[in-house]
């Protein structure tokens, strides 16, 4: 191994054995961190012998643009997670639009049979809203299901510290079922329309 000389320590920038390369400064609360940012940044520049044309040859850093910069990133990932989560419900919720049109076509005579033994279209509808919901709920459970246990495994593979909150499952439930009510207004709203006579002709 070549021994590095003083004169190439100084060409390249490396650190000599009596340079500091770092100083820590505490200030007494957060809002004296920037006049104290600007007094240290004053005083190096003095004991550097840097000229108002000269730029800095240091780097100063508080923790407030630390943390604000942490922050940025939490947003950054929060709104990707909450767009892969949007786009994820829309195409559930068109998935389930498509079953339940499905549904209401091949389920014709039925709903004749119900209309002319005396339900409404409100009755129609409510039954189709009703099973739309139920099926997407049971959706959010299974997800609900998987998600805890994943949580568990990775708790203890990995000894991370990890939260399932009672309140986060009642707001996926709550989701699942607005997303099955949403995306099964317009087959419900179909199979309400039909003719009795109609739907009861239908093969």
């Amino acid at each position: 191994m070549v021994p590095v000389t003083t004169a190439q320590k100084r060409l390249f920038g490396m650190p000599r054995p009596n340079m500091v390369s770092s100083i820590t400064v505490k200030v007494k609360s957060e809002d004296l961190m920037s006049v104290a940012q600007e007094e240290v940044t004053l005083l190096l520049r003095q004991r550097h012998k840097i000229t108002s044309f000269q730029d800095d040859d240091f780097t100063v850093r508080n923790m407030a643009q630390a943390m604000e910069a942490a922050q940025q990133s939490t947003k950054v990932m929060s709104l990707l997670l909450g767009s892969i989560a949007s786009v994820s419900l829309l195409v559930g919720g068109i998935g389930i639009m498509n079953v339940m049109l499905v549904s209401v076509t091949e389920r014709t005579r039925e709903i004749g049979i119900r209309m002319a033994v005396g339900a409404t279209s409100k009755d129609i509808m409510l039954q189709f809203l009703v099973e739309s919901g139920m099926l997407s709920m049971t959706g959010g459970f299974a997800g609900v299901l998987f998600g805890t246990i994943l949580s568990r495994i990775l708790s203890g593979a990995f000894d991370w510290q990890t939260v399932v909150l009672p309140g986060s499952i009642a707001l996926a439930f709550g989701f699942s079922a607005l997303v099955g009510i949403v995306f099964g207004l317009y087959p419900a709203y179909k199979a309400s329309l039909l003719n009795p006579i109609e739907a009861l002709r239908y093969e």
